[in-house]
């Protein structure tokens, strides 16, 4: 069957129903969603119902638009003060880790295989970071309480160590297209893309912060329509200066998501919703990109790499680049155990395609392969795995983040009317400009005689009556600190 026109609404519609109620069904079995969206898309394809689609382009080019989705979703509810103590080992996991494993896996491929070293470290680049899109997701559904900072390191490890796998593989396709070039010319590459980048990352998010809270749209639908604008023109004009627009994106978001913005309930779900989305249209297309025929005779290799990477080059990455930091062998080991691959590794296989190297076909179908392998044997085991390593929090201990705090439906159990005086602190300020406790909303301001239902935008006045709502006493009293109002 050939996508048309006339036939495209249909059948993208009825394959995204099919894949949201797959998904639904997998949580009652373990199974990870994403696998279960990559095998709709499998089985809707030329091998299946016989759905034609062999554009690798097209198909890269939707995996980039969804990366900046779910990269700048992910950032958005990265916090800082979470991340904060872990940084470092963050860092580390997401440059050194991810260094060592492309290292690691490209020596062995070449042993094992007949590709070259330069192609063996190009597929070992292609597969050296954990996979953002699969450790958001399958952590969030899978809803594990984890340890001593366990979560927030491994999803600042996923949400930042693409853009080191993405530089490592541009850099060892062009040595694989321009074998005269010897490995030291990937280095002045590598420091453009993070440096422009970083640098980017911020200045951008600086930026999107101050047009979004000085622009007056009227409408709050726009909001998110206006941050989906600066996100795709932050990627864009961080790529065009040769700096790496997925880590530009990732930060630009979480210096967002730390801020006060206006709107902000209203951007987290919409992304959220969008990061979704763009998860399941992104392994539907791979799953039709992919046929599953020309994946079978890459089988038995694609076994031995996977178990390479899962048992042997990824614990051996993660604990080489934890050296300098002290924690517990059981967290390294489940660190370890948590590098899924899953897209990003097949989005960064077109890359081959497109250049038309001589083994592209193979090092597609064994990325694609070893992504399946790792989401299955890694992703249904996690929280197996978290029990015997004693790693895992029982549900009733878990803690909700800052999002979560935000995003809650939850009854406010305190409640304080405060009147700001003629002098006041904030007078002529606006409400999102004050660092409000995340716990805490102003739910109604009483203003000569009037009420009225706030937003980010309002000017507080002289002798408005705040209608406060926390979810604590001592949330209360933070906001008497910041008014500099006495209690």
């Amino acid at each position: 069957m050939d996508i048309t026109i006339e036939n495209i609404l249909l059948i993208g519609s009825l394959l995204l129903l099919t894949s949201v109620l797959a998904g639904k069904t997998s949580y009652k079995y373990g199974i990870p969603t994403l696998i279960l969206f990559l095998v709709v898309g499998m089985l809707a394809g030329t091998d299946g119902l016989g759905i034609e689609f062999d554009d690798p382009q097209i198909a890269q080019f939707i995996g980039i638009v969804s990366l900046n989705f779910i990269l700048f979703s992910g950032g958005l509810e990265t916090n800082w003060q979470s991340i904060k103590p872990i940084l470092w080992q963050g860092i580390s996991l997401s440059t050194v880790g991810v260094l060592f494993t492309a290292t690691l896996m490209g020596s062995f491929i070449w042993l094992i295989t007949d590709l070259t070293i330069y192609e063996g470290l190009l597929l070992g680049a292609i597969v050296s970071s954990t996979d953002a899109a699969a450790v958001f997701s399958i952590l969030r559904s899978k809803n594990l309480a984890l340890k001593n900072n366990l979560r927030p390191t491994l999803e600042l490890e996923s949400g930042s160590n693409d853009p080191m796998a993405y530089v490592l593989t541009i850099a060892f396709l062009g040595l694989v297209i321009n074998q005269d070039l010897g490995i030291l010319s990937i280095i002045p590459l590598f420091l453009q893309q993070m440096i422009l980048g970083g640098l980017c990352g911020f200045l951008f998010g600086k930026v999107n912060k101050f047009i979004i809270n000085k622009i007056e749209l009227g409408f709050e639908g726009l909001y998110p329509v206006l941050v989906i604008a600066l996100m795709f023109i932050t990627f864009s004009a961080t790529d065009a200066i040769g700096g790496n627009g997925f880590l530009a994106v990732y930060l630009a978001a979480v210096y967002l998501g730390n801020q006060n913005i206006i709107h902000k309930k209203t951007i987290l779900k919409l992304f959220d919703g969008l990061a979704w989305l763009m998860q399941i249209i992104l392994f539907l297309t791979l799953g039709l990109l992919v046929y599953p025929s020309h994946v079978l005779p890459f089988v038995g290799v694609g076994i031995l790499i996977s178990l390479f990477l899962i048992l042997i080059a990824r614990p051996i990455s993660v604990f080489l680049s934890l050296i300098p930091f002290k924690m517990k062998p059981r967290r390294r080991f489940y660190i370890s155990w948590i590098g899924l691959r899953g897209a990003v590794p097949i989005v960064f296989a077109t890359y081959p395609l497109l250049a038309g190297i001589d083994k592209a076909d193979m090092i597609f179908n064994t990325v694609f392969f070893i992504s399946l392998t790792s989401v299955i044997i890694q992703g249904t085991s996690l929280p197996i795995v978290a029990k015997w390593l004693s790693v895992a929090l029982p549900q009733k201990e878990k803690s909700k983040s800052p999002v979560d705090l935000l995003l809650s439906e939850d009854a406010k159990t305190a409640m304080a009317e405060i009147e700001i005086p003629r002098n006041g602190y904030v007078v002529g300020k606006k409400i999102v400009d004050i660092q409000f406790p995340k716990s805490t909303i102003i739910a109604m301001i009483s203003r000569n005689n009037q009420f009225i239902t706030p937003s980010g935008t309002t000017l507080l006045e002289a002798k408005d009556i705040l209608m406060i709502l926390s979810d604590s006493h001592e949330g209360l009293d933070q906001v008497y600190e910041i008014l500099h109002i006495k209690k």
